[in-house]
């Protein structure tokens, strides 16, 4: 009977994991985070935008 050979044992394989980019987001429309967040950031001065005509307008 042989003994079992010396040296750390083989790694099980990983998969490899996608760059942070590739992943999806699950919003029709916007497949990488970066559209995610142009969208949302555009969205944010567009508010800030109407916030500051509005109030000249009215005020």
């Amino acid at each position: 009977m042989s003994s079992p050979p010396a040296g750390p044992a083989p790694a099980s394989p990983t998969p490899p994991q996608p760059a942070a980019n590739e992943e999806e987001t699950g919003v029709p429309g916007l497949r990488s985070w970066r559209a995610v967040y142009l969208f949302v950031f555009g969205c944010f001065l567009v508010w800030v935008a109407l916030l500051a005509v509005l109030t000249r307008w009215f005020s």
